[in-house]
């Protein structure tokens, strides 16, 4: 049985880092034909890039297919960078409703992976994860992307998939920032 990992501490291998003040985010913008992903550490106050991509599916393929790709290609991010928790951004409305659907399936490929491989999963909507990166939730992709860069220090824009699932990362670790500073005050009363 694998060890599941501690979302605080999130990397057991690493004795170095592993202490309150570090967690490693995956953050996932799931899509049926392309699933970005992104890997931020938050070391103290400073969010630091560790990995970033795509996973890319050929339409031409049945569904199973590329849901099976997008569970490995995940599951291979997890135990070669071992993140302690998983933010996933949520379904948004869509107008075609097949569209939807298939988008879900990928959702649900997403979750499983993270469930699987134990780790503490979290679901955020486009508009959580705009806020939390740009400060306005019906920013543009474009605005996501430039805020992504500059929030990791980046050379260059990430892909658009790829910088979404950072923005999810990053929202991740802000809501957690902030979970944590109310659980202390409410710990102090």
């Amino acid at each position: 049985m694998k060890q599941a990992l501690d979302p605080v501490r999130c990397n057991p291998m690493d004795p170095g880092k592993a202490s309150k003040s570090f967690m490693r985010i995956l953050g996932v913008d799931p899509g049926s034909r392309i699933t970005g992903y992104g890997i931020v550490d938050i070391l103290g106050n400073r969010l630091h890039h560790v990995d970033n991509g795509i996973i890319s599916t050929r339409s031409n393929l049945p569904l199973a297919d590329r849901l099976q790709i997008i569970y490995d290609e995940l599951k291979d991010a997890i135990e070669k960078h071992r993140p302690g928790c998983m933010g996933v951004e949520q379904v948004f409305l869509a107008k075609n409703p097949r569209a939807a659907l298939t988008l879900g399936h990928a959702r649900g490929a997403a979750l499983l992976v993270g469930v699987h491989c134990h780790l503490a999963v979290h679901e955020y909507s486009a508009l959580q994860v705009k806020s939390a990166v740009v400060g306005y939730g019906h920013a543009s992709k474009k605005q996501v992307q430039q805020m992504v860069k500059a929030l990791l220090n980046l050379p260059e824009i990430p892909q658009e998939d790829a910088a979404d699932a950072l923005a999810v990362a990053i929202c991740h670790a802000h809501s957690n920032k902030l979970s944590n500073a109310i659980a202390r005050s409410k710990g102090r009363r």
